[in-house]
Protein backbone atom coordinates (compact mmCIF):
# COMPACT_ATOMS: atom_id res chain seq x y z
CA UNK A 1 0.00 0.00 0.00
CA UNK A 2 1.51 3.11 -0.97
CA UNK A 3 0.31 5.24 1.61
CA UNK A 4 1.03 2.67 4.68
CA UNK A 5 3.24 5.04 6.27
CA UNK A 6 0.64 7.77 6.54
CA UNK A 7 -2.16 4.84 7.30
CA UNK A 8 -0.25 4.00 10.51
CA UNK A 9 0.59 7.68 11.58
CA UNK A 10 -3.28 8.06 11.15
CA UNK A 11 -4.21 5.15 13.33
CA UNK A 12 -1.46 5.80 15.98
CA UNK A 13 -3.63 8.84 16.34
CA UNK A 14 -6.64 7.46 16.61
CA UNK A 15 -5.77 5.17 19.07
CA UNK A 16 -3.99 7.14 20.81
CA UNK A 17 -6.92 9.60 21.09
CA UNK A 18 -9.20 6.40 22.20
CA UNK A 19 -7.06 5.36 25.02
CA UNK A 20 -6.71 1.89 22.47
CA UNK A 21 -3.26 0.37 23.76
CA UNK A 22 -1.57 -1.74 21.05
CA UNK A 23 2.08 -1.79 20.62
CA UNK A 24 3.13 -0.60 16.78
CA UNK A 25 3.64 -4.40 16.32
CA UNK A 26 0.21 -5.10 17.14
CA UNK A 27 -1.21 -2.29 15.15
CA UNK A 28 0.82 -2.70 12.03
CA UNK A 29 -0.30 -6.66 11.94
CA UNK A 30 -3.78 -5.78 12.61
CA UNK A 31 -3.93 -3.61 9.59
CA UNK A 32 -2.06 -5.49 7.36
CA UNK A 33 -4.06 -8.70 8.11
CA UNK A 34 -7.22 -6.58 7.15
CA UNK A 35 -5.96 -4.74 3.74
CA UNK A 36 -5.01 -8.27 2.72
CA UNK A 37 -7.94 -10.60 3.15
CA UNK A 38 -10.78 -8.42 1.86
CA UNK A 39 -13.04 -10.87 2.58
CA UNK A 40 -12.92 -9.43 6.47
CA UNK A 41 -13.74 -5.54 5.43
CA UNK A 42 -11.19 -3.11 4.24
CA UNK A 43 -9.81 0.76 5.08
CA UNK A 44 -10.51 3.61 2.69
CA UNK A 45 -8.69 6.76 3.48
CA UNK A 46 -10.12 10.25 3.87
CA UNK A 47 -8.68 12.52 1.70
CA UNK A 48 -9.38 16.60 1.40
CA UNK A 49 -7.75 18.55 -1.76
CA UNK A 50 -5.31 15.66 -1.86
CA UNK A 51 -4.25 15.35 1.30
CA UNK A 52 -4.73 12.31 3.52
CA UNK A 53 -6.55 13.51 7.14
CA UNK A 54 -8.36 10.48 7.97
CA UNK A 55 -9.80 6.75 7.35
CA UNK A 56 -12.32 4.62 8.02
CA UNK A 57 -12.09 0.62 8.65
CA UNK A 58 -14.99 -1.80 8.51
CA UNK A 59 -14.83 -5.32 9.12
CA UNK A 60 -17.54 -7.60 8.00
CA UNK A 61 -19.87 -10.32 9.74
CA UNK A 62 -23.15 -12.53 8.77
CA UNK A 63 -26.54 -11.54 10.87
CA UNK A 64 -29.46 -13.57 11.43
CA UNK A 65 -31.41 -10.81 11.91
CA UNK A 66 -30.57 -8.55 9.30
CA UNK A 67 -30.99 -11.66 6.58
CA UNK A 68 -26.92 -11.53 5.83
CA UNK A 69 -23.53 -9.56 5.71
CA UNK A 70 -23.32 -7.00 7.70
CA UNK A 71 -19.97 -4.85 8.91
CA UNK A 72 -18.94 -2.74 11.95
CA UNK A 73 -17.82 0.43 11.20
CA UNK A 74 -14.97 -0.47 13.69
CA UNK A 75 -12.62 2.94 13.28
CA UNK A 76 -13.36 6.45 12.17
CA UNK A 77 -10.94 8.86 12.05
CA UNK A 78 -10.39 12.20 11.39
CA UNK A 79 -7.49 14.91 12.38
CA UNK A 80 -9.08 17.12 14.03
CA UNK A 81 -8.29 20.14 12.11
CA UNK A 82 -10.31 19.04 9.29
CA UNK A 83 -13.74 17.92 11.26
CA UNK A 84 -16.90 19.99 10.62
CA UNK A 85 -16.02 20.84 7.24
CA UNK A 86 -18.69 17.91 6.46
CA UNK A 87 -15.99 15.09 5.75
CA UNK A 88 -17.66 12.66 8.13
CA UNK A 89 -21.03 13.12 6.81
CA UNK A 90 -19.28 12.49 3.23
CA UNK A 91 -17.40 9.26 4.01
CA UNK A 92 -20.52 7.55 6.08
CA UNK A 93 -22.36 8.70 2.74
CA UNK A 94 -19.68 6.90 0.41
CA UNK A 95 -19.23 3.94 2.89
CA UNK A 96 -22.95 3.45 2.83
CA UNK A 97 -22.93 3.16 -0.73
CA UNK A 98 -19.87 0.70 -0.99
CA UNK A 99 -21.25 -1.46 1.29
CA UNK A 100 -24.41 -1.38 -0.17
CA UNK A 101 -22.68 -2.66 -2.97
CA UNK A 102 -20.77 -5.19 -1.66
CA UNK A 103 -24.35 -6.77 -0.73
CA UNK A 104 -24.39 -6.07 2.96
CA UNK A 105 -27.24 -5.77 4.15
CA UNK A 106 -26.24 -3.72 7.62
CA UNK A 107 -23.93 -1.69 8.94
CA UNK A 108 -23.24 -0.83 12.98
CA UNK A 109 -21.15 1.15 14.58
CA UNK A 110 -20.46 2.45 18.21
CA UNK A 111 -19.44 5.57 19.71
CA UNK A 112 -18.71 7.00 23.02
CA UNK A 113 -21.79 7.93 25.20
CA UNK A 114 -20.56 11.27 26.21
CA UNK A 115 -19.79 11.66 22.79
CA UNK A 116 -22.44 13.72 21.59
CA UNK A 117 -21.70 15.80 18.22
CA UNK A 118 -19.98 12.51 16.88
CA UNK A 119 -23.76 10.73 17.78
CA UNK A 120 -25.71 13.61 15.81
CA UNK A 121 -23.37 13.21 12.81
CA UNK A 122 -24.05 9.31 12.87
CA UNK A 123 -27.98 10.01 13.29
CA UNK A 124 -28.20 12.33 10.13
CA UNK A 125 -26.19 9.53 8.29
CA UNK A 126 -29.65 7.43 9.36
CA UNK A 127 -28.06 5.30 12.22
CA UNK A 128 -30.62 4.45 14.89
CA UNK A 129 -30.13 3.91 18.43
CA UNK A 130 -30.38 0.89 19.20
CA UNK A 131 -32.10 1.25 23.38
CA UNK A 132 -32.74 -1.85 23.64
CA UNK A 133 -29.30 -3.39 22.75
CA UNK A 134 -25.65 -3.17 24.93
CA UNK A 135 -22.54 -3.91 23.14
CA UNK A 136 -20.67 -6.38 25.29
CA UNK A 137 -17.35 -7.56 23.96
CA UNK A 138 -14.66 -9.83 25.92
CA UNK A 139 -11.07 -10.16 24.99
CA UNK A 140 -10.17 -14.09 24.75
CA UNK A 141 -6.76 -13.22 24.67
CA UNK A 142 -7.01 -11.74 28.64
CA UNK A 143 -9.87 -14.51 29.63
CA UNK A 144 -9.70 -17.53 31.47
CA UNK A 145 -11.76 -20.23 29.35
CA UNK A 146 -13.09 -23.07 31.18
CA UNK A 147 -13.86 -26.46 29.75
CA UNK A 148 -17.60 -26.53 29.33
CA UNK A 149 -18.47 -30.69 28.59
CA UNK A 150 -22.06 -29.60 29.03
CA UNK A 151 -22.26 -28.71 25.46
CA UNK A 152 -21.19 -30.09 22.27
CA UNK A 153 -20.90 -27.94 19.42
Amino acid sequence: MADWEILLQLVQEFHQLEGVSLSEQQRATALKILIENVELGGIWLICCNSQIVGYIALCTGYSIEFSGKDAFIDEFYIRSDYRGKGLGRQALNQIKLLAKAQGLQALHLEVERSHFKAQRLYAQANFEVREKYVLMSVKLSDSKLSDSSAITI
